[in-house]
């Protein structure tokens, strides 16, 4: 029996409340990155669900634990702001078009840098868990398995949660259910 969209969504919270996740117990000693995969077109119930039922629930289950979540979109948008960049790089868009916008914020928006920057934003060693969302959003400014490559050694023993808008194997990411990123393994799915 296949479960529904709004049962798995039912499963988060219990699951990213347990001590096994919060503790990163039966991993086999790898790092707690979680993937949960939705279909895009839930976008909008996936984002009303974060914001009125799991971060309300995880101060209500757990009134102790400290989490941070980050938009990547609006991270990206803050950074191109505070480099004065924004404005510049949509008129680049505008006149040449997405390839030449990606190629100019090739260097402003590294992966590793964009990883180092969330690090030092919301230092990871001091909270229980990171959420990540505006994934899609994002895309291509930011790759998904580039940045979670980028945070591996970064992340310490901090459980990293991903919202992500398309297929998650075990093996690749497929954003939108068609964009297929390079491999990424070393995530779990927190909902099967």
């Amino acid at each position: 029996m296949t479960q529904t969209f709004e049962d798995r969504l039912n499963q988060i919270l219990p699951r990213i409340t347990s001590d096994d996740f919060l503790q990163n117990r039966g991993l086999g000693n790898e790092i707690g990155f979680w993937i949960f995969e939705y279909p895009p077109e839930q976008e909008l119930l996936m984002r009303e669900t974060l914001e009125k039922v799991i971060e309300p629930g995880l101060q209500r289950h757990v009134p102790s634990l400290r989490h941070a979540r980050v938009n990547l979109f609006e991270m990206v948008i803050e950074l191109l702001e505070s480099r004065k960049l924004l404005d510049k790089v949509i008129a680049l868009q505008a006149q040449k078009g997405n390839d030449a916008a990606l190629t100019a914020l090739k260097g402003v928006l590294n992966q590793e840098k964009l990883a180092q920057r969330i690090v030092a934003q919301h230092r990871p060693e001091e909270l229980d868990l990171m959420l990540f969302t505006g994934v899609g959003a994002a895309y291509p400014l930011v790759r998904s398995h580039s940045l979670l490559n980028a945070l591996h050694p970064l992340m310490k023993n901090t459980p990293l949660l991903v919202f992500f808008p398309g297929r998650y194997d075990g093996y690749s990411l497929r954003l939108f259910n068609k964009l297929s990123d390079d491999h990424y393994y070393r995530a779990f799915r927190l909902v099967p």
